[in-house]
């Protein structure tokens, strides 16, 4: 009877811990071999996958996840503990390989504990052989006025991840500009013709603001960071330096004049895609989407990918990556956030198929689906 009473204590001091922190605590033995969008997902320790507003990286025969490491309550929208990491095989089933960049515990760092790290995604670098970092990042104290962009670099894909720097991209730069633009397009700082245009003038001598954003590898090795830029205006695509630490200085304005913020981007068939969404806060607004030839455009809007019931608010959530599924032709996973502004660490995520019609795209909702709906 000792025994027993002392496993219940147990059990039951378990529960409390696991729910102070905000966690859900399932089998961690289970396998699964489906996605169920907007369902706690537990990890290999049977806690919800912790890893919002992330991207994947798929590298030697294995997926990585990284996002955003949340606490409990509206304290969670601050970045507490760093940027996790999971990784796994198939993508229905994620192992926990902890925190692969942490926050400072130095108030002067711009990554100090306490500031605003979102959306971070890693690429691999083929020529100097070291997986490469990026995320939006907002000084501690200042709100959202810092725009900036973080970098940091490592040896493994797990980390740890060394944080190199953060600024503004571009600095001094004009953009560039697709032959055949017209030029009333193009941005004139002596006489700026529209509200994105003076943004983007009064911030030419110090930099671009740099806020939500995803990072995409061409097939050539060039890499792009794509970002909301001009108080959320405009988005910008903008040429890293070979190594990938860096901007080169080349860039282009996408939807000039159009709040638009969350891009994820994908190529297929020698064509470029990018998906958005409007700038609601921590609200689901309708999705967007667009297609280029070419990185630098000129892009064509398409209206709202999403079809069916809940699809003018992205069913809940908001982009964040576009995975292509390795092995598959024609297999992209749409990956949404489902944010719990009031409880972070509650915050749920929405995986869906792309279907394709010519070079149309559509997302629809499923409660459950698995990857034999790629053929």
């Amino acid at each position: 009877m000792r025994s027993k009473a002392l496993a219940i204590v147990v059990f039951f001091a378990a529960f409390i811990l696991t729910a102070g922190k905000g966690y859900t605590q399932t089998n961690s033995k289970k396998t699964f071999l489906k996605f169920t969008p907007g369902a706690i997902w537990p990890d290999n320790k049977g806690v919800h996958i912790n890893a919002h507003g992330g991207g994947l990286l798929y590298d030697k025969g294995m997926y990585y996840w990284f996002g955003e490491h949340k606490v409990a309550g509206e304290r969670g929208n601050s970045a507490m503990v760093g940027v996790h990491c999971y990784s796994s095989k198939d993508l229905y089933n994620w192992k926990d390989e902890g925190i692969a960049l942490p926050v400072s515990a130095d108030s002067t760092s711009d990554i100090a504990q306490g500031c605003i790290l979102e959306r971070p995604k890693v690429v691999y670098n083929r020529k100097s052989k070291m997986y490469v970092m990026w995320f939006h990042l907002e000084l501690k104290g200042k709100g959202y006025s810092a725009a900036r962009a973080g970098v940091a670099v490592s040896k493994k894909p797990t980390g740890p991840y060394k944080f190199l720097k953060s600024y503004r991209p571009n600095p001094n730069s004009l953009p560039f500009y697709p032959a055949g633009t017209p030029a009333d397009e193009m941005v004139d700082c002596s006489r700026p013709k529209n509200e994105s245009d003076q943004f983007f003038c009064r911030d030419l001598p110090g930099g671009q603001m740099a806020r939500d954003m995803t990072v995409f590898v061409d097939d050539d090795g060039k890499a792009y960071h794509v970002y909301s830029s001009e108080e959320n205006n405009t988005i910008q695509v903008a040429e890293l330096t070979d190594d990938y630490t860096g901007h080169t200085g080349k860039f282009s304005r996408v939807y000039i004049g159009h709040q638009t913020e969350a891009p994820a981007v994908f190529k297929r068939n020698g064509l470029y895609y990018m998906i958005g969404s409007g700038c609601t806060g921590w609200a689901p607004n309708a999705a967007r989407w667009f297609t280029s030839r070419s990185m630098f455009g000129p892009w064509t809007f398409h209206g709202n990918p999403c079809k069916g019931e809940g699809s003018d608010k992205t069913y809940g959530g908001q982009s964040t990556y576009i995975l292509p599924v390795s092995g598959k032709k024609d297999a992209f996973i749409f990956m949404a956030d489902k944010w719990e502004h009031k409880n972070a660490i509650d915050g749920r995520y929405l995986w869906l198929p792309i279907a394709f019609k010519g070079n149309d795209i559509e997302i629809n909702w499923s409660d459950s689906w698995d990857l034999s709906v790629f053929k």
